[in-house]
């Protein structure tokens, strides 16, 4: 039987394992810091064995030239972001290592970000049938949450908030997850650098999308005179926030097989001889 399918991303995980922990985990002389790969596994086997036993995993990450298309758009996407710290990129090698020793496939695609080989990887599987799981906290992924066989898994949270689906969607913002372009464009994402149109928030967006509606079909009437003029930019900002959902991929990156369950992290850095 094919297995559902955790698709995780990979960034957000390293981030929240490197940042997540009170105090450091160092290797045993205490020369050197392991917290992103000790913190990147536990966290997965803690996913794996509270939500997704049974799941085939899959995780991936961002390529270092990932937002280049998007930035080609709009110079300003991401330029807010400050660089990463450099332990925390020196633990990338270190995580993927202990992806392959565990048997967790994993891919980095070239000029790719990863909530667009996710996106792809997502579609496909639910093309086939499959029941799709995505560890992440990116709002972005909420438009993928039309497919309510499709949720978003966050195990930071308390156990009955974990899951979000297209209900949650509507519920908190007053629109469809299929709407989530249209509702950032309108009214800003501080996290890619997307301004929005000045003077719409998140109740102004939702009324302005009522019924279904996307940017384009919005009634002039209901429209500011001042936004107008930024109109076209926010047909812009919403192709920016759309994931690609054909991404072009390797044939044959899933195995529809469960993974193996996972070892505890102080293990899995034993058997690489990481402490």
């Amino acid at each position: 039987m094919t297995a559902p399918l955790l698709l995780v991303d990979g960034h957000y995980l390293l981030h929240r394992a490197w940042f997540g922990f009170a105090t450091r985990i160092t290797s045993r002389d205490k020369s050197v810091d392991r917290t992103g790969v000790f913190g990147f596994t536990a966290l997965l086997r803690k996913a794996q064995v509270q939500h997704a036993a049974g799941f085939e995993i899959f995780v991936v990450f961002d390529s270092e030239s990932g937002s280049r298309a998007r930035a080609s758009q709009d110079s300003t996407y991401k330029a807010s972001r400050p660089a990463p710290e450099p332990g925390l990129i020196g633990s990338l090698a270190l995580v993927k290592n202990a992806l392959d020793h565990t048997g967790v496939r994993w891919i980095e695609q070239d000029g790719c970000e990863a909530d667009d080989v996710i996106a792809t990887l997502a579609t496909g599987a639910r093309v086939d049938g499959r029941a799709v799981d995505i560890m992440t906290t990116d709002k972005d992924y909420f438009q993928l949450l039309d497919d309510p066989r499709v949720r978003l898994l966050n195990t930071g949270l308390a156990r009955d908030r974990r899951y979000t689906c297209g209900e949650d969607v509507l519920l908190r913002y007053g629109v469809l997850a299929g709407q989530w372009p249209d509702f950032r464009a309108l009214m800003g994402d501080s996290a890619d650098n997307i301004p929005g149109i000045r003077g719409i928030g998140a109740k102004t967006a939702a009324r302005l999308l009522a019924d279904g509606r996307r940017v384009e079909n919005i009634p002039a009437e209901e429209l500011r005179p001042a936004w107008t003029t930024q109109w076209p930019q926010a047909l812009c900002w919403r192709e920016m926030i759309k994931l690609n959902t054909k991404t072009p991929l390797p044939d044959d990156l899933l195995t529809t097989v469960p993974a193996a369950p996972l070892p505890t992290a102080a293990h899995l850095l034993e058997a690489l001889h990481l402490w």
